[in-house]
């Protein structure tokens, strides 16, 4: 094989021992890298139900095939999974920058990390030199701190690592993985599962070159690659940034507001691209191998953050700016760099912080919880403060450093209502109450609230769809996202290159064959994608998910969004249950949403069928009880 290094890493941290194995051809095509190895990994190395802090719960570093490579946005991603902390499902996380591609030199596609060692430790991988050493003197650093002692105790400012801060080690369960100081392995709390096993960091030096197949016939192809990557498709991402999305989405409505009590926010221009460009804005930088040059660095040159920096996009801005009420972005600007450097998401901290100025404003927690925190809507000078306060579990840090969910379970007073989650994870910012096939893609999501698994939000924001209105054929169009989103997670590109492959399965296959040498067809990609996206269906199911969990939060069903053009909007339960009804009937699934054995045997998957095997008898009973009642009823009329 080429493009893959040919070998997965086991470290088992509760007895030092270190071990590979060979990256098998079939494995690599059926799967591809990044999500498929990491699901796949994830059902064969774990117990059933086990907790996500259990020494047993395993913890996994993958590749895509590309990493290493010349290909545009495709160079150094890696991907991250688990059981998750936050929904007790699959946890997956993504990040960029220059570990993944060190990683790939260094001669290895997937890391599978078991046990929890008896003190802090950081596994240092030098090509195939493995070693676990001690972190007694990292613990307790920020992330930032970390990175730069191990270089420093290595003796090689190149070395590229990626660690948890104070939050991991406390087992916060939006605790994440740093990398490359602003890049975060963000979602479902990896960090957390890392500190319980009292790995600090994992650092990576490698001096393989990495070969590819057809180096003359990649090269060709990657020029016009890169081409299309200075082109209108990513205009966006090179001049202003995702951060362009705020006036977009306060125009249309759906830029959650002062935790999604509304969808408008009158600030939006104070937190805008625009304005942060204009103002913070003192670098704009790349990834490795990526010609788009993204990166949006922010730096606060004056007033009580002055010396405060940090990369900026449209979601932690969303989480800290409108979903907080705060319209000063050196709050935002302030609050992100304290994410980074405790090691926390900064998407799922800005919902939470949001819920905690809810509850403040309710009376359901005060100035006595906070530790004499104000935290109304709007507080921007002290909002930075309570990221420290999660990260180490401080005063009423303690409860919310669990997440949304199960803080509101603890804080009781009716804040269920407003705990902005889906399957335990804090939303993203698109107000889905008035993007109806984005509120279906949300629900089904495998890892909770996330847009990233479906990308369905693009169909209602630009007009191919009446976003207001539900219908058959959003099922279709939320399952052909997942099944391309799990092929773009697995090879792993960077999303926002998605305009720039055409097909897009025939330029994703010609690449994938030139780099790998494994023939690949655009039929064989597409089906790997399906497969994919089935076998995480069926981990979560294995976990306990059912249909019930397939839902959405109790704002984005009961208030409709109060202002806007998209005023009076909402998602009930009767058109939730018949987008879910067209999603699972699309997808060849039961009722209930429980994959088939016909659907299994199709994606040769049949082998995990007895995950949900008693679950297809059950409602196969089910239908036939309620066919014959119907007939009974029949005949009595």
């Amino acid at each position: 094989m080429f493009g893959y290094a040919g070998k997965i890493l086991h470290v088992d941290l509760s007895n030092g021992k270190t071990a590979t194995e060979p990256l098998e051809e079939d494995f690599a095509k059926a799967y591809i890298g990044g999500t498929g190895f990491g699901v796949k990994t994830l059902l064969d190395h774990q117990k059933p139900n086990v907790d996500p802090f259990d020494p047993e719960n395993p913890l996994i570093f993958a590749l895509g095939p590309m990493a290493g490579t010349m290909v545009p946005a495709m160079g150094s991603k890696y991907g991250v999974f688990s059981k998750s902390p936050e929904s007790n499902l699959f946890g997956e996380a993504y990040s960029t920058g220059f570990w993944g591609a060190e990683l790939r030199r260094a001669g290895y596609d997937i890391i599978v990390i078991k046990g929890k060692s008896k003190k802090p430790v950081y596994l240092w991988i030098d090509d195939e030199a493995v070693q676990i050493m001690d972190a007694a003197n990292l613990w307790g650093q920020t992330t930032w701190e970390a990175e730069d002692i191990i270089r420093k105790d290595l003796g090689d400012p190149y070395v590229r690592v990626a660690s948890i801060g104070q939050a991991g080690e406390n087992l916060v369960r939006v605790g994440c993985i740093m990398n490359d100081r602003t890049r975060a392995a963000g979602r479902t709390g990896l960090g957390a599962v890392m500190g319980s096993k009292k790995l600090k960091a994992v650092a990576v030096r490698g001096s393989h070159d990495v070969q590819v197949a057809d180096p003359d016939g990649l090269a060709e192809f990657c020029k016009e690659l890169y081409e299309r990557c200075r082109g209108p498709s990513t205009r966006k991402y090179r001049t202003l940034g995702t951060a362009e999305n705020v006036l977009v989405h306060n125009r249309l409505a759906c830029l959650p507001t002062r935790n999604w009590q509304s969808a408008t926010f009158e600030g939006a221009e104070t937190i805008s691209g625009e304005y942060l460009l204009e103002h913070f804005v003192v670098k704009i930088q790349a990834c490795s191998a990526c010609p788009m040059r993204c990166e949006h660095i922010a730096y606060i040159p004056e007033g009580p953050f002055k010396g405060t920096y940090g990369r900026m996009e449209y979601q932690p801005i969303y989480a800290w700016g409108s979903c907080c009420g705060v319209d000063r972005l050196e709050g935002v600007i302030k609050a992100v760099e304290q994410c980074d450097l405790y090691g926390v998401d900064a998407i799922s901290t800005g919902v939470i912080v949001a819920f905690a100025m809810e509850c403040y404003e309710k009376g359901l927690i005060t100035k006595d919880d906070t530790g004499g925190l104000e935290l109304n809507f709007g507080s921007w000078e002290d909002m930075p403060k309570m990221v420290r306060k999660i990260a180490l579990r401080e005063d009423v840090g303690d409860v919310l450093a669990e997440g949304v969910k199960r803080a509101s379970e603890k804080m009781g007073g009716g804040s269920e209502k407003f705990a902005m989650h889906i399957k335990g994870v804090e939303m993203t910012g698109y107000d889905i109450r008035g993007l109806k096939t984005a509120a279906l893609g949300y629900a089904v999501s495998r890892r909770g609230a996330d847009h990233q698994r479906h990308g369905a939000y693009g169909v209602d924001i630009s007009g191919k769809v009446n976003r207001f209105k539900v219908g058959k054929g959003r099922g279709k169009i939320v399952m052909d996202g997942e099944d391309f989103y799990c092929i773009a997670d697995s090879m792993i590109i960077c999303k926002f290159t998605r305009g720039i492959w055409q097909g897009p399965y025939d330029d994703l296959a010609k690449t994938y064959t030139l780099v790998t040498g494994i023939p690949m067809t655009p039929e064989e990609l597409y089906k790997a994608g399906e497969r994919i996206s089935n076998l995480a269906r069926l981990y979560n199911m294995r976990e306990g998910l059912t249909r019930a969990d397939d839902t959405l939060p109790y704002r984005v069903m009961q208030l409709p969004i109060p202002d806007g053009i998209a005023k009076g909007s909402r998602v009930t339960k009767k058109e939730l249950n018949f987008l879910l009804d067209d999603y699972y009937e699309t997808r060849g699934w039961t009722r209930e949403g429980v994959p088939t054995q016909e659907k299994l045997k199709e994606l040769e998957l049949d082998a995990y069928f007895k995950i949900v095997e008693k679950k297809v008898k059950e409602e196969k009973v089910k239908v036939k009880v309620r066919s014959r009642s119907k007939k009974e009823v029949s005949k009595d009329a």
